[in-house]
């Protein structure tokens, strides 16, 4: 049986990458002022997404009435968490991959929002 040579590079070179991305240092939070001159600084959509996302706990939190238990914003949270992916999509769909403009990102943020937690009252066409 001849030994699998090519097979045991790949697995070398996948491993490899794997142990590359672990020691990369990751970025951090996204802070709402990188966004407070889009015209001279642009972002990237991905970058944009990555701040709505981690407004998820604080977008439950204003949706929810003041008497809502816990239970009902962790909840909120978990249903939040759920629909990322398919929030991604419809927002990489829909807009620019990158974000040099106040109002697009007026418009990126509100439609993400709606998406991850959608408001009961409002009517949607």
């Amino acid at each position: 049986m001849k030994f699998p040579t090519v097979t045991v590079v790949l697995v070398s070179a996948a491993l490899l990458v794997v142990l590359w991305e672990q020691t990369q240092e990751k970025p951090g939070p996204v802070e709402a002022s990188r966004f407070s001159d889009l015209r001279a600084n642009p972002a990237e959509r991905s970058v944009a997404m990555d701040w709505v996302v981690q407004q998820i706990p604080q977008l439950c939190e204003d949706r929810l009435d003041e008497g809502n238990s816990g239970q009902a914003a962790s909840e909120c949270v978990e249903e939040a968490q759920a629909r990322t992916s398919a929030c991604r999509r419809e927002i990489y769909d829909r807009f620019p991959s990158i974000i040099a403009s106040d109002t697009v990102f007026r418009d990126l943020t509100l439609t993400a929002m709606e998406c991850l937690v959608p408001h009961p009252s409002l009517v949607r066409p």
